[in-house]
């Protein structure tokens, strides 16, 4: 419960920030490698904050931090989160509701062990945490601390 309250105090401060943290819109995201793809449904504990279908791409240097166990700085994994349309037995995407970014720089970062957070607008590619909400972001990431605060692994 409190993960879950963390990001959705997370995602609500960036719904009224007027400051943008500096992490970059990863443009062609989606060339990057595919990690996994899953959808969140109504009843998982983070539905209200991240439910849907999202999709998972990680560039050269997460790739390797996946395998490793260990990201190097430079790594960025990117969150590509849509409307889940459940119709006729499947499930397919909806509209666009967000682009997540997380990019690591140990120097940067220092203060949520190098990781850096943001929630982007995917029509105005604009970003929408401050500091304080990548820090609310980077508290439900501490329980994954033996993974280098990512949630997700590499799928086969």
């Amino acid at each position: 419960m409190l993960k879950q309250s963390a990001l959705v105090v997370a995602l609500a401060t960036a719904a009224v920030s007027t400051s943008a943290a500096d992490v970059a819109y990863p443009e062609k995201f989606r060339d990057a490698k595919h990690v996994k793809s899953m959808v969140i449904n109504n009843g998982h504990p983070l539905y209200n904050a991240v439910g849907g279908m999202h999709h998972i791409y990680g560039n050269a240097k997460a790739i390797a931090g996946y395998k490793a166990g260990k990201f190097a700085n430079g790594s960025v994994i990117t969150f590509d989160l849509f409307e889940a349309v459940d119709k006729d037995n499947a499930v397919s995407e909806g509209a666009r509701k967000a682009v997540v970014v997380m990019a690591k720089d140990s120097k940067k970062y220092a203060a949520t062990d190098g990781w850096g957070y943001q929630v982007f607008d995917p029509k105005t590619k604009k970003g929408s945490l401050d500091a304080k909400a990548q820090a609310e972001c980077h508290a439900c990431h501490v329980s994954q601390k033996d993974k280098d605060f990512v949630f997700s692994s590499l799928r086969n």
